[in-house]
């Protein structure tokens, strides 16, 4: 049986690919964006299978209305993918207040409202299953990047504690971990921070890491995003991409020896 899939930030990169493999296989989709219109060639192609909707996530009344819309329209709603968000580039010196509270509206916010507004229909449903995109920058962290990581080290922690509630209404969660890919997470739609000269060095540097960084195909990810929903049992987590599985493991391994070497303090600390 075809999948009904709800989708935000469906414009271009991961949110495109997501509706693209969709939609080839028969599924029906609602695709939102900030502008519809850049779905008009989608919606072309694929006549009634896809609903494009306008929409931006950090209004909340608009979120709800347009999940009301979407479940009118097809009736119910099977896979919901939390892609809508950008990158925020900066020092966490060089952060506006403003420019944070941006991030997490859209990164954190905006998944937090579609969840909440999927939820009863999903509930009634007694089934469905919410895809939370996040990032390796979810659980790990580098320099120049603290406001984002902050939204998706947010997403994490509420998408994890979502599973738990709702693993017993017959809903699934999965955390997807992208690395490095051809989007335009860090082109027109990041928003870049303004420079203070100390952090010069920094930045050449992360510039000569991502330089080495082999950039995945958000098509294959939109096919691999297909094995996951289709599982029977899918991850809580995912790593999409090869960087996850090359660089985090090192990262867990620094982890559990600090915390075992202050571990005599750590039981001080307990009086």
């Amino acid at each position: 049986m075809s999948k009904v899939w709800f989708v935000t930030g469906s414009s271009r990169g991961f949110g495109r690919s997501f509706v693209e493999a969709a939609l080839k296989r028969g599924d029906k989709v609602v695709a939102t964006a900030r502008d519809e219109k850049s779905l008009a060639d989608l919606a072309g192609t694929y006549g009634d299978a896809i609903l494009p909707l306008r929409l931006d996530v950090t209004d909340k009344d608009a979120v709800f209305a347009t999940v009301k819309r979407a479940h009118e329209h097809f009736g119910r709603l099977d896979v919901v993918v939390n892609n809508a968000g950008y990158g925020l580039f900066g020092a966490v010196e060089e952060l506006t207040e403003q420019a944070l509270r941006d991030q997490l509206e859209a990164n954190l916010f905006g998944a937090l409202w579609v969840s909440q507004a999927v939820l009863p229909y999903l509930r009634e449903q007694g089934s469905g299953h919410i895809v939370q995109i996040s990032s390796t920058g979810g659980v790990a962290s580098w320099p120049l990047v603290g406001g984002y990581h902050a939204s998706k080290w947010a997403l994490e922690g509420l998408s994890e504690s979502l599973a738990q509630e709702v693993s017993g209404l017959g809903i699934k969660v999965t955390i997807v971990e992208p690395g490095a890919y051809a989007t335009d997470w860090g082109g027109s739609s990041a928003v870049q921070s303004e420079p203070i000269p100390v952090y010069d060095g920094v930045r050449e540097a992360l510039g000569a890491f991502m330089a080495t960084l082999d950039f995945g195909d958000p098509a294959a990810a939109g096919r691999a995003l297909l094995e996951v929903v289709d599982s029977d049992n899918p991850p809580l987590r995912v790593f999409f991409g090869t960087q996850g599985n090359e660089m985090l493991p090192a990262v867990y391994a620094d982890r559990l020896k600090v915390w075992a070497d202050w571990q005599d303090l750590a039981a001080r600390a307990q009086g």
